[in-house]
């Protein structure tokens, strides 16, 4: 009589960033523990999801999460690699598989790069900066390390809603531009709210010995938002495309320099 191969038990849940939902699915419920802790509040019930991902998990071994990240498309196919996972994405079928050491952040850069090339397309992006939300409006603080990301985020009053204080989430749209919360954090540790907000402005910050605000003009505007975005690809034509975002995004947003001296204060001119 044939021996019966016992049916492995799967489990999935839903990460919903940016109003993209991306279904995970795994065979390991301790695994499928660590992601609901990692990404509370943008876990979602929704049943049907942009893009699915089967996970497999990979004994740790040599694995090493600050190599060099590759992501190339081949075929219709992209390819994900770093020295902590393999993954593969077929857009066309919305569906990809990830191989990965049981830790929540070889998955976190999955979901990055994924986003990076579906906002690609869109004409949005991911950047690293913080960003808020203050009487109904987004306002986007970008920097490189150490120019003041993490600090005005601490510094933001009551009134305000952290989106993030490490990298922002832009989504075009017919009339602006519009900044939602995520759950990549940066010193903070903290996740951002999940919930969006129109852009009013786009702040290149700046330590000083004073609070103020000056205008950049579009070309330099534009070369500092495109020195912060995340983008990944081998890819001409979306390079082309993030390179037209950036540009089109400046157009059409406030861009300003933000000097700041680490207090609250700086928060009275923002409004």
């Amino acid at each position: 009589m044939p021996q019966l191969i016992p049916e492995v038990e799967h489990y999935s849940l839903v990460i919903e960033i940016g109003n993209m939902p991306v279904r995970v699915n795994t065979g390991d419920r301790e695994f499928l523990r660590i992601l609901e802790n990692r990404y509370a509040g943008y876990v979602t019930s929704a049943k049907n999801a942009e893009i699915e991902f089967d996970v497999e998990l990979a004994a740790p071994g040599n694995a090493d999460p600050d190599a060099e990240v590759h992501v190339a498309q081949q075929n219709g196919k992209w390819s994900l690699t770093r020295g902590d996972f393999r993954a593969e994405w077929e857009p066309a079928k919305r569906r990809g598989w990830i191989r990965q050491t049981p830790n929540p952040f070889s998955i976190d850069a999955v979901l990055r790069i994924v986003h990076t090339l579906v906002l690609a397309k869109q004409g949005g992006f991911l950047v690293h900066a913080a960003s808020a939300i203050r009487n109904g409006k987004a306002f986007i603080f970008a920097g490189v390390s150490e120019a003041g990301k993490t600090t005005i985020s601490r510094l933001a009053p009551p009134d305000v809603t952290l989106l993030t204080d490490e990298i922002s989430y832009v989504r075009r749209r017919d009339d602006g531009y519009v900044a939602f919360g995520t759950p990549f954090t940066g010193e903070l540790a903290k996740l951002g709210e999940n919930v969006s907000a129109p852009i009013a402005a786009l702040y290149l910050l700046a330590k000083g010995r004073e609070n103020r605000i000056e205008p950049v003009p579009a070309g330099e505007a534009a070369r500092c938002l495109l020195a912060n975005l995340l983008f990944f690809a081998e890819d001409e034509e979306l390079v082309q495309a993030t390179f037209y975002a950036a540009f089109e995004f400046v157009k059409r947003v406030s861009v300003s320099r933000l000097t700041f001296v680490p207090d609250a204060r700086v928060w009275e001119l923002i409004r």
